[in-house]
């Protein structure tokens, strides 16, 4: 049935004589479990049917969608993304240009294990709360929390230029929090790596790999731990990142600045510009020679990885920098023309309701050659981030601040003592001017982030980003 919907929609545009169109049936499911302090707060189950149409006509954009499949309201739906073309021709500057696609018939899947939607939401409950008795054992713990989270979403993909492509595409992840009180002071540590948990693109048998109950006691003492060290002292000083403080950086940093609609100003009403514009391109130094970034859609498990854009576009690899040099951006069809490219497939929306933007993949620091453990010996004094917190930067991309939940004073190649919530503050180019070492391939992982907002009205996308912990000389801290 969905597939006669589809064709059917091809073939009323054709009549419509326009000069390009796609249509993009989704079904969206996802499920969250959540839990505090030993109570079920949340259980999350929804699902969501729809069709999103989008027309180049008159050399104008035009995009209608509807969650009605029957064929009168989904034809409806196509005549108005035509008649949105028609109206916004009169206004456009120039004709719409995508660039040459071959048109491809083909399918995806994510390869998972264990079906997630199989799993009972028995066993899910059961896990979150084992978790909680864990935590609940470490006196002075004032909060604790778990959560799993699910998404499913199968999709079709065609055009007028003879593509079709379906794809069916799994997420997975989850995380536990621990949260202690003394006086005026809170301590909070979460697990796995970043705030808001970690993510792959895998089935069940992701959330058995994260082993959330064998780290429960270790971060509920953290956390009580935190409430009797002190804060990060002001200074200049070298710090060493964990992998989720330079995948955080990564996204924020590189992964941002050098979306091709956010340059060329097509973002700016909410998302801001970029100072990555195209007369920096190939020529700016952007890094130290070791940084080298890449935006791969093809590697195995990252959120941003899928067979195909919703552009109907192959995944790929591109560099963004390469040897320290700013060199590439993430492009569509559209925007590509403009630097004489082809589109780098990084187009997604995350609904059928929504237009498709231009997005990150998997945004991906590439591993160095750097042990972790040397490269502490090799840290005369420093501090060591651990567990990337919530981050700031402005709508340029330019100044950058983060901080993460927990760090480690470093004197004489060894961690000396714990300090709570460090923080740090850069112009996001010189910072990565001062990264001299980059660990190894063992330390380098996908993280995956859930929950990246762009657009107006926002779309809230799934993104990757492969880090290894690294070192950047001479950075200003404070607590």
């Amino acid at each position: 049935m969905a597939k006669e919907l589809v064709n059917l929609v091809l073939d009323y545009l054709k009549t419509l004589n326009v000069f390009y169109g796609d249509v993009r049936l989704v079904r969206i499911q996802e499920e969250t479990v959540h839990q505090e302090n030993g109570k079920v707060k949340l259980v999350k189950q929804e699902e969501s049917l729809g069709i999103g149409i989008r027309v180049i006509k008159n050399g104008a954009w035009g995009f209608a969608a509807t969650g009605i499949l029957n064929k009168d309201e989904i034809l409806k739906t196509a005549r108005l993304a035509c008649q949105i073309a028609e109206a916004s021709a009169k206004l456009k500057k120039e004709d719409v240009r995508l660039s040459e696609e071959t048109p491809v018939k083909d399918t995806y899947q994510t390869p998972i294990e264990i079906d997630p939607f199989s799993v009972s939401l028995e066993e899910k409950i059961n896990l979150l709360i084992e978790c909680d008795d864990l935590m609940k054992k470490v006196k002075g713990v004032k909060k604790r929390e778990g959560e799993l989270y699910f998404y499913k979403k199968y999709q079709i993909f065609a055009s007028t230029e003879d593509a079709f492509i379906e794809q069916t595409i799994y997420h997975t992840g989850g995380y536990i929090y621990a949260e202690a009180v003394k006086g005026n002071i809170t301590g909070t540590r979460s697990y796995p790596g970043m705030i808001g948990g970690h993510y792959k693109a895998k089935g069940y048998e992701f959330i058995k790999e994260l082993k959330l109950k064998e780290n429960c006691e270790r971060v509920a003492e953290e956390a009580v731990a935190l409430t009797r060290a002190r804060e990060c002292p002001n200074m200049e000083t070298d710090i060493i990142l964990d992998g989720t403080m330079v995948a955080i950086q990564v996204h924020e940093t590189v992964g941002h600045p050098t979306e091709l609609d956010r340059v060329l100003g097509t973002e700016v009403s909410l998302a801001g510009t970029s100072h990555l514009t195209i007369d920096k391109l190939n020529k700016f130094q952007f890094a130290s020679e070791i940084v080298s970034i890449t935006a791969d859609a093809t590697i195995p498990y990252g959120l941003g990885t899928f067979g195909y854009d919703d552009e109907g576009v192959k995944a790929q690899k591109v560099y963004l920098v390469k040897d320290g040099i700013f060199c590439g951006y993430l492009t569509s069809r559209e925007t590509a023309l403009v630097l004489g490219e082809k589109s780098n497939g990084t187009m997604r929306a995350d609904s059928w309701a929504s237009i498709p933007l231009i997005r990150m993949t998997n945004i991906n620091l590439l591993p160095g050659e750097w042990e972790l453990a040397d490269l502490f010996a090799d840290t005369k004094e420093g501090v060591y981030f651990e567990s990337a917190g919530s981050p700031s930067i402005d709508d340029k991309r330019l100044n950058y601040h983060i901080y993460s939940e927990i760090g480690w004073l470093i004197k004489n190649g060894k961690k000396t003592e714990m300090i709570r919530r460090p923080s740090f503050s850069a112009i996001s180019y010189e910072l990565w001017r001062k990264c001299d070492a980059i660990c190894n391939e063992k330390y380098w992982e996908v993280w995956g982030v859930p929950n990246c907002g762009k657009g107006d009205p926002t779309q809230v996308m799934h993104v990757g980003h492969g880090a290894s912990p690294a070192r950047f000389r001479k950075v200003k801290i404070g607590g």
